[in-house]
């Protein structure tokens, strides 16, 4: 699937904290999310609103390469850097 890194920083969520709503697969949310909406917004297919605790989480995997690179955008473009795509 290629390098995941973000571009700018090269930083990304922590597979150890990921929230547990996150389905299985490459990208998920930790619990540094911060509920800023922007996922939800950038990729909505994938990320979704856990309403009780106000976070965010993939429920849903990105499967073609335009999925896969919409997710990616979503995950550079997380201000609190909540998203990451090394998980299993």
């Amino acid at each position: 699937m290629g390098s995941c890194w973000r571009k700018e920083n090269n930083t990304m969520a922590e597979k150890n904290l990921k929230n547990s709503e996150n389905v299985a697969g490459q990208f998920y949310v930790d619990n540094s999310c911060i509920d800023c909406d922007m996922c939800r917004t950038t990729a909505e297919r994938f990320f979704k609103r856990q309403d009780e605790n106000g976070y965010s989480y993939v429920y849903r995997q990105p499967q073609t390469p335009e999925e896969i690179a919409q997710a990616k955008e979503a995950m550079d473009e997380c201000p609190s850097n909540s998203i990451g795509c090394d998980g299993a």
